[in-house]
């Protein structure tokens, strides 16, 4: 009933969110003499401010449409590999020609399925491109999956980061950003205790919660405060007609948005206050800075039920993957078997989401995993976003994962002859 009364809000308002967009525009006109005055640039102001607050953002475009390699503008192709129901793994394709072409390693970029889209990783994979070949994750809003499809829990999760692996046949590095540590962990000590040869060369985990008791955020302390039953009784609903996934029961984005503005409702407040006087004053380079991020931050989606409880119970109520009682598919998840893959874990000194040591702890569980294999980076004055984008990663986290990944991509025949296996 909830998903229903907030699309009857959504229709309700459509009409005058139109009115609003076509005023704006008239009061914008160049050839509108109001369009010069205070008052015509408050009213096209609060006109626009009104309807991009009212506004459902869809899913934003990757738009990366080119990087430099070795010195030079290359374009950059997306395209996508392999399609599954939940989920495509995407790949950004450099136009290189043959004659310089190099043989950059192959990182697998692990999304965060935790409200927003994949291109949240934006700027991550643009700052990456320059030295990697960039494979992405891109999850699919579950609104728009028929239940004919079926399910997706976390073991579907851990299912699909095995099955993209094994696309590389073993030469690729892996990175799991935020939320997809612990189901990217997972995927790699069961593949581990498999023997499998299509195992990663490396994994980067980034500021995820293999271990939510270490250094609890107000994340972490909202969800032990409370039981499994009351998630599954106040934020799941089921997904209303028109949409392919009617009757799919989710956790819907709506409700996601309203908790990331709730945890800085004054930031986004003053924020908002600060676009309205700026399009006042005509200042359109701070005008579309703001657009540019809120555009990104209000595109939310839709998660599967299934998905989104196992893993509150999972990673934040039961703390199963560190107490070592987590079983995927009646397998246990056992860390220490990870021998082969070179582990990396980055964290960020303010971050407010995954506190400092809750990444760090994989490096703990990995028992049996040689000193010259793991790397751990505490990046200084960064909070949770910084950790995997923006100036601080461009200019000092990318370059240690790139010496990290690059000092790991020829160690695999080392590592076979050392265990008596193929690689």
């Amino acid at each position: 009933m909830l998903y229903h009364l907030y699309e009857l809000n959504q229709a309700a308002l459509s009409p005058a969110r139109a009115a609003a967009d076509a005023y704006r525009l008239l009061f914008r006109n160049p050839l509108n003499p109001a369009a010069y005055t205070t008052l015509g640039r408050s009213a096209a102001a609060a006109l626009e401010l009104f309807e991009r607050t009212t506004r459902r953002y869809r899913k934003p475009a990757w738009d990366i449409q080119e990087t430099e390699v070795s010195g030079r503008k290359v374009a950059v192709h997306e395209r996508t590999l392999l399609t599954k129901p939940f989920c495509n793994l995407v790949y950004f394709e450099r136009e290189v020609s043959a004659r310089r072409r190099r043989n950059d390693p192959k990182l697998l970029v692990v999304a965060p399925m935790a409200g927003h889209f994949s291109t949240l990783l934006r700027g991550t994979v643009r700052d990456l491109l320059p030295h990697h070949e960039v494979y992405v994750t891109e999850w699919q809003d579950a609104r728009f999956v028929p239940r004919a499809d079926g399910p997706f829990d976390l073991d579907d999760y851990i299912d699909y980061i095995v099955e993209f692996i094994r696309v590389f046949g073993g030469n690729v590095h892996v990175m799991g950003v935020c939320q997809p540590t612990v189901p990217v962990f997972a995927a790699v000590a069961l593949m581990e205790a498999m023997g499998d040869p299509a195992v990663p060369r490396s994994m980067i985990l980034m500021a995820g919660p293999i271990d939510s008791r270490q250094s609890p955020t107000a994340v972490n302390e909202f969800a032990e405060a409370r039981t499994l039953a009351w998630f599954r009784r106040n934020v799941i609903t089921q997904v209303p007609w028109p949409y392919p996934g009617v009757m799919r029961n989710v956790y819907p984005g709506f409700l996601q948005l309203s908790g990331f503005m709730g945890m800085n409702f004054d930031r986004h407040v003053t924020a908002h206050r600060d676009l309205f006087h700026n399009l006042i004053r005509g200042d359109g380079d701070s005008a579309d800075k703001h657009r540019e991020f809120y555009d990104e931050f209000l595109a939310v989606m839709d998660l599967s039920a299934d998905y989104y409880l196992q893993t509150i119970e999972t990673v934040f109520l039961e703390h199963k993957l560190p107490k070592g009682r987590m079983v995927h598919r009646n397998y246990l998840v056992d860390p220490s078997k990870i021998q082969r893959v070179a582990l990396m874990t980055v964290e960020g000194e303010k971050d407010d989401i995954s506190g400092i040591g809750q990444t760090y702890a994989a490096q703990i569980l990995c028992k049996k995993l040689p000193d010259t294999m793991r790397e751990h980076h505490l990046q200084p004055g960064v909070g949770h976003y910084g950790v995997f984008n923006g100036s601080r990663f461009r200019a000092e986290i990318a370059p240690k994962i790139r010496n990290f990944v690059g000092s790991h991509q020829r160690r695999r025949g080392v590592l076979a002859r050392a265990f008596g296996r193929s690689a």
